[in-house]
């Protein structure tokens, strides 16, 4: 993944506005599911160890997050499992849209956990094929790029489909579930 980002970087150049500071992809909740979780939790014990401190203000950001959302999560909220039926679908499409990351450090813009992001933070910004066949691309970036130009730098995340393998094997062992990061990162989140 980190490789395909890399190459896609060097494709696109400027047009890639994806920098330090530029945090609109890490506001809004989105699910995460337990491989996702697995990597943060991952994180936020190598951050434990290298510096206690933040990763302490992480977790507190978390814990505020939570009890901040507690009330419409759309799901259980002491485990932090969404429901998945269609009506709390429809309700997390717009839950908790305003809520930034706990994993940002405000101060800096930064991700306090970047190399264990969820997969949905790895391919926001770069071009990237949709389910339904089309590129998606943040707003953000590609201005004045023509549609060819966009498609030359389209990134291939999981050619090889690991993280499908990977995330296979997760749930054969009985992890399933999906979360959203801020249950995960408060240590609440009983998925995964």
């Amino acid at each position: 993944m980190d490789a395909a980002l890399d190459d896609v970087a060097q494709r696109a150049g400027q047009w890639l506005a994806c920098r330090p500071g530029c945090t609109q992809c890490c506001v809004g909740a989105f699910a995460i599911n337990v491989l996702d979780a697995a990597r943060l939790r991952a994180g936020l014990k190598e951050l434990q160890h290298t510096d206690p401190s933040r990763a302490e203000q992480v977790k507190q950001r978390a814990r505020a997050y939570v009890e901040r959302i507690a009330l419409n999560f759309p799901g259980d909220s002491k485990s932090g499992i969404l429901d998945e039926s269609q009506s709390s679908e429809e309700r997390f499409a717009v839950f908790a849209d305003e809520e930034i990351c706990p994993a940002l450090d405000p101060k800096f813009g930064t991700c306090d956990l970047y190399r264990f992001r969820p997969m949905t933070c790895r391919v926001f910004g770069p071009p990237v094929r949709n389910e339904g066949g089309g590129i998606g691309v943040c707003d953000l970036c590609f201005h004045g790029a023509t549609n060819k130009q966009i498609a030359a730098c389209e990134m291939k995340p999981d050619p090889d489909n690991l993280e499908e393998k990977i995330l296979a094997e997760m749930e054969e062992s009985g992890a399933q579930g999906h979360t959203i990061v801020a249950y995960v990162l408060a240590g609440e989140s009983s998925c995964c």
